[in-house]
């Protein structure tokens, strides 16, 4: 396991944190396909890798869309920002599948998985979702009250 979703930082808003515990699910799963396919590096597990990227990549991406719908129709005054983060990550992981997917290369998935994404994962969740969330719940920024 690389993740344990209770070491993952909780918001305010229930299906964010549901969201990011799903993500820790899949991220986990991935990790052991990676794990798998650098032990053994044979069609079948090359397949469950490579499918278990595809379903992290769309859940990502659903994930992002929803929080982004709901910052536009709530008027979050730091969209653009919070969505930037969001693009970046996208960008990031699906250049990372298509590396792969040329040179098969299972270290540097492995050494993003296990040097990378977490602390991103953890960081994204404690500055803008916390932040998200909070403005969600009542409005306001948390910068707004102190």
């Amino acid at each position: 396991m690389l993740i344990n979703k209770n070491d993952l930082p909780l918001v305010s808003m229930d299906f964010m944190n549901d969201t990011h515990f799903e993500d820790v699910e899949i991220i986990n799963e991935l990790y052991k396909d990676i794990l798998e396919y650098e032990k053994e590096q044979s069609e079948l597990n090359l397949k469950s890798l490579e499918d278990k990227y595809k379903e992290w990549i769309t859940h990502t991406e659903n994930h992002f869309e929803t929080e982004e719908i709901q910052m536009r129709e709530k008027g979050f005054f730091a969209y653009e920002f919070h969505k930037n983060e969001h693009n970046m990550n996208l960008s990031e992981i699906k250049q990372l599948f298509d590396n792969f997917e040329e040179t098969k290369n299972i270290l540097e998935l492995k050494n993003y998985f296990e040097n990378n994404l977490v602390s991103w994962l953890v960081n994204h969740i404690q500055t803008m979702d916390t932040v998200t969330a909070m403005f969600f719940k009542t409005g306001m920024s948390p910068c707004a009250m102190h």
